[in-house]
């Protein structure tokens, strides 16, 4: 899908389709749209779409009339409007497509670009039947959407769509069975993006692990026969400047270990790894962008499986810091591989570090499905991670991080125990990786919630690789 900006005005397209959005409160200013959506009694709101053939006025075939709801448009209704306009032009099997240009309400034209190339590339994103031949009846590509635009600079467009592209590799490698994504394939994938996008790469095996004192990550993976990996990816694009040092959890695959989970929704644990995929996919993003900056990536990526020797409840664990560890619990497992890969990026003077993990099942219960959770120790940071987000409508809320909830993992026979209680869990989890963080600006993502949806739609949505691809660009 190739995406351009166009001067001229959306009636004068001649290719397959234009696209027309409509308001509740407001005509729109082409007669003959105004008089097929009182024909049709269409109803304007954000989300809805119906498409006309052979317009008055229109040199295109077929127009797509989108609603946007009520003037002023916001962000939110713009994107929804996107992807019910994408999925109807999927539907006609229109190749080439124009967009009509709109105000949205505190955003300019470049947010509106690169949000229309994310968008819309994102949407076309399918999820593949592993193994079969069957070809998907769905693999129909628009080749190209030219947006109105009194503008010629199209970078942002190009940010939008290796925004999408990020999104994409997180996507693939969430949905993927941990069968066959497993710490090697994330270590395969590591070294792919390295040679296309000529990154520094290496690769830390469980020899080197052991020689560099991550008692706590391989107490993870020393029950299952996939052997870890400790994954490093490097973007320089700004000289000798201190990175930016993002940390993705990747466990591919959490049976619970001897702390077993319920069956239930167990097969949803291959998604345990959605933090990996997101830090690769943002160094996919950032890297495509040819950002001028410092980036790098790391990946704890370990399988914790149940079996003779793996770790139980009451294990004593050294930590690469020195810290020991209590495991009262093996399912709570993100923390002890997170730990020692926050102590190894000290060695990267890092300006800042954030990490991005399915840490905790409590922070659905307590932000649902739509926000991501963040904690950190330097309120700027955790304030520019919620700006991000909310430029890139991949919202982060923030949680509180204080003392009283670190004395919860007091314990009788190590530094500290790896969980706190049923309270507050997201917060404890967090309060542990902090013992960990403190030599740099720390924040923390858990994204439980925001990874992936379950149901009759189940698979992965590649957030948070917006929200951390915006961060970068910001820092730029």
């Amino acid at each position: 899908m190739e995406f351009s900006l166009s001067n001229q005005l959306v009636s004068h397209f001649d290719g397959d389709c234009a696209v027309v959005f409509v308001f509740c409160d407001k005509q729109s200013e082409y007669e003959s749209i105004q008089s097929s959506v009182e024909l049709n009694n269409f109803d304007a709101d954000a989300g809805n779409a119906m498409f006309i053939n052979h317009v008055n006025g229109f040199k295109a075939g077929t127009v797509v009339v989108a609603g946007l709801g009520d003037l002023p448009v916001s962000a939110k209704k713009y994107h929804k409007a996107l992807k019910s306009v994408t999925k109807t032009l999927i539907g006609l099997k229109a190749k080439s497509v124009m967009l009509e240009s709109v105000v949205i309400d505190g955003f300019d034209g470049s947010w509106l670009q690169s949000s229309t190339a994310r968008v819309m590339q994102n949407e076309t994103y399918l999820v593949d039947k592993v193994g079969s031949e069957n070809e998907n009846e769905s693999a129909f590509e628009i080749e190209s959407i030219a947006i109105q635009s009194g503008d010629d600079d199209a970078h942002e467009l190009s940010f939008g769509l290796a925004t999408a592209n990020g999104m994409s590799l997180a996507r693939y490698l969430g949905d993927l069975p941990s069968n066959i994504c497993t710490p090697t394939f994330l270590s395969d994938t590591a070294k792919s993006l390295a040679k296309e996008f000529s990154l520094g790469c290496e690769i830390i095996e469980e020899s080197e692990m052991n020689k560099l004192g991550m008692g706590s990550l391989l107490s993870v993976s020393k029950g299952s026969i996939e052997s870890p990996k400790l994954i490093n990816l490097t973007y320089t694009g700004n000289g000798n400047a201190k990175p930016v040092v993002l940390i993705g959890k990747g466990v591919t695959f959490d049976s619970g270990g001897i702390s077993l989970k319920p069956g239930a929704a167990m097969d949803e644990m291959k998604y345990d790894m959605c933090g990996a995929a997101a830090v690769l996919g943002t160094m996919r993003a950032v890297a495509e962008m040819k950002l001028k900056v410092n980036l790098t990536i790391v990946v704890p990526a370990v399988e914790n499986m149940p079996a003779h020797n793996a770790s139980k409840p009451g294990d004593v664990v050294k930590s690469m810091s020195g810290q020991t560890i209590e495991i009262l619990n093996t399912d709570a497992e993100g923390r002890l591989i997170l730990c020692d890969a926050l102590t190894y990026v000290e060695k990267f003077n890092p300006e800042v570090v954030i990490d991005t993990a399915t840490l905790t099942g409590a922070v659905i219960i307590a932000l649902g499905k739509h926000h991501c959770g963040v904690m950190g120790n330097d309120q700027e940071l955790v304030d520019d991670l919620i700006s991000a987000g909310n430029k890139a409508l991949d919202t982060a809320w923030q949680l509180p991080l204080d003392d009283e909830y670190d004395d919860l993992l007091k314990s009788n026979f190590a530094d500290m125990a790896n969980i706190g209680g049923r309270e507050a869990g997201t917060v404890t989890a967090a309060c542990f990786l902090a013992r960990f963080s403190k030599k740099y600006r720390w924040a923390h993502l858990d994204i439980a919630g925001t990874a992936w949806v379950s149901g009759k739609n189940k698979g992965s949505t590649g957030r948070p690789v917006p929200l951390l691809t915006q961060y970068v660009i910001d820092q730029v």
